[in-house]
């Protein structure tokens, strides 16, 4: 692998491998109430969490370039050839796990049986602006320390489902790392959208409203882009929390 990455495994069965968003580590999303994976084990499937490099338990390394969706691609791959080289899997992924795990696919769609892609981040077209945000939070971090920079996040109105949350999302790298880990999400964006077209995997794109960072234009475009796709979009956290079962049966329908 190119990056030491840790990983838990529950349940028997097919694997899925469930990569996370950008800060979170492999359980943040179920322990803050947004995601319940509990059917996609009682359906029979074993999940795989992993934490991406600098996230959670696992290292990382000094370089921006490590943290885009790309060289996180690059991850992700190695993991599943290690874990299971002999067969395809299927992949979870939110915001970053999202990106991640698409360009993993675009490059090797083979090793894949189904994807779905929750929270579609920023692309394309709208990925600038959130480069640029990104850059001004490492800035932040660097010169005034991440304290300075939570204080500025939690003045501002939490986004979409984020608002429906008792208390923001806890920060899952560690502090001398994140400017790094923030230039490398600053450069990620998915691959070109002609590499996209005709991707050969039945893929579930779930998407949730009002959040700039995560916008319904993204999964609409991958919905039109992928011909084996479903879409839809969640507006509350009861919503959300359905995806588990919702994900279940979709690739027990593969089966």
């Amino acid at each position: 692998m190119t990056t030491r990455m840790t990983w838990t495994v529950e349940g028997e069965g097919p694997l899925v491998v469930f990569g996370h968003g950008l800060t979170n580590d492999g359980r943040t999303m179920e322990d803050a109430g947004i995601f319940d994976f509990a059917p996609i084990v009682a359906a029979g499937f074993r999940l795989l969490r992993l934490d991406w490099p600098a996230h959670g338990a696992s290292d990382g390394p000094l370089e921006d370039t490590a943290y885009t969706w790309t060289s996180l691609a690059d991850d992700v791959l190695a993991l599943i050839d290690e874990v299971q080289p002999d067969a395809p899997v299927a992949a979870v992924g939110c915001s970053m796990g999202t990106g991640s795990i698409l360009t993993a696919a675009v490059r090797r769609p083979d090793r894949f049986s189904h994807l779905v892609l929750t929270a579609p981040p920023t692309a394309w077209e709208t990925r600038a602006a959130q480069g640029d945000m990104y850059r001004q939070m490492a800035e932040l971090v660097e010169t005034q320390g991440l304290a300075t920079l939570e204080r500025a996040q939690a003045a501002m109105p939490a986004p979409g489902i984020f608002a429906q949350l008792d208390a923001p999302l806890p920060m899952r790298v560690p502090e001398r790392l994140l400017p790094t880990v923030l230039r490398g999400a600053a450069q990620a964006d998915l691959p070109p959208r002609d590499a996209v077209r005709g991707l050969d995997v039945p893929t579930l794109i779930l998407s949730w409203s009002d959040d700039p960072g995560h916008p319904v234009s993204t999964g609409e475009q991958l919905h039109e882009l992928i011909p084996d796709s479903h879409f839809s979009v969640a507006g509350t956290l009861a919503e959300t929390r359905a995806w588990g079962a919702v994900i279940a049966r979709f690739l027990a329908e593969g089966d």
